[in-house]
């Protein structure tokens, strides 16, 4: 299988020494990766490092050293300290990755935590990571339902989000037919594609308490989700009508379904992190390359004192993979 791409993210962060701990945990596995980033701030992470050209060449590089796309940074990295003069390398990264994966020369692209404030600082124009992607992406074909939609992953739970970062109170009028009926179809057609799915089974989140009480709680069940879960059915995507949430996410629950969607953002990130919390992993659904993420920030605060854990790091990397063989395989 073609190799990932895995992008450096804030270089003053966590993302270099788990990316380096990563490749000490999977080096005797069968799919290499490729780091785009500073070879030397990599080799500072105490790991053998070898330079290659192209993704390609790190199928012959990777069981003895960890193969880096050198790509200078402009300024020296002092750990827990972001310096926005960098943070145009970092943008740099993500797009030449996912031009790698574009091109086929890469199976997919799994992102190291970015830090916003100095990417904003530097002129950066996007929320995050999922939407420059979803750009960067905007002019390749797609068979399906076009995303971005956020998955968010750990051990046999998959939540998918219909609102992101956005305030609580705006969630209500932000849930409306249409982005439900489109998270839901993009969510559908990925577990088929990336997944081998066959037949996805996919579970609602009500809005409110109790799916609204029969509409003493809140309308939105009865005005919106339940119309909305009556026409995917039609459409041949079986899923259920709003459930509670707060009896969605136990064991017996979470065996009943493929994928659950959350309306907003605790929804989903807070039954995703009870279940692992250091495991979890980001998953951008509905685009034409493939891209996970650590589902975690960038650390400054524990950077360099050698206590960051690789696990989700581990765990995107696998995903990744896993993901490339499936729609590989259609």
């Amino acid at each position: 299988m073609r190799p990932l791409v895995l992008t450096l993210g804030e270089p003053a962060g966590v993302g270099p020494e788990i990316i380096a701990a990563s490749w000490r945990a999977l080096s005797t596995e069968a799919a290499p990766f490729a780091v785009i980033g500073d070879a030397d701030l990599m080799r500072r992470q105490g790991v053998p490092v070898a330079e290659i050209m192209t993704p390609a060449d790190a199928a012959y590089r990777f069981a003895s050293a960890l193969p880096v796309i050198h790509r200078p940074l402009p300024r020296p990295v002092e750990v827990g300290r972001p310096d926005p003069a960098n943070a145009p390398s970092v943008a740099d990264g993500i797009e030449e990755a996912v031009s790698f994966a574009l091109s086929g020369e890469a199976s997919g692209v799994v992102t190291a935590p970015i830090a916003k404030a100095p990417m904003y600082a530097s002129g950066f124009r996007f929320p995050g990571h999922t939407e420059f992607i979803a750009e960067l992406t905007a002019d390749a074909p797609y068979p399906g339902t076009r995303g971005p939609v956020m998955m968010l992953t750990a051990q046999n739970l998959r939540a998918c989000l219909v609102t992101i970062h956005v305030a609580l109170d705006q969630v209500p009028e932000l849930v409306t037919a249409e982005r439900v009926a489109r998270t839901a179809r993009v969510v559908h057609e990925s577990l088929k594609r990336d997944f081998a799915i066959a037949r996805p089974r996919l579970a609602m989140a009500a809005l409110n308490p109790h799916a609204g009480e029969g509409g003493a709680l809140g309308l939105q069940e009865i005005d919106i989700l339940i119309p909305v879960a009556r026409q995917l059915r039609a459409e041949g995507i079986d899923i259920t009508d709003p459930r509670s949430a707060d009896t969605l996410f136990h064991d017996e629950a979470r065996a009943t379904y493929d994928a659950a969607i959350c309306m907003y953002h605790d929804q989903a990130l807070i039954p995703v992190k009870t279940l692992d919390f250091w495991g979890g992993v980001n998953v951008s659904l509905g685009l034409p390359v493939i891209r996970t993420s650590p589902d975690h920030g960038t650390g400054f605060d524990i950077a360099g004192k050698g206590i960051a854990r690789p696990d989700s790091m581990i765990a995107a990397i696998r995903l990744a993979s896993e993901m490339a063989k499936a729609r590989g395989a259609r």
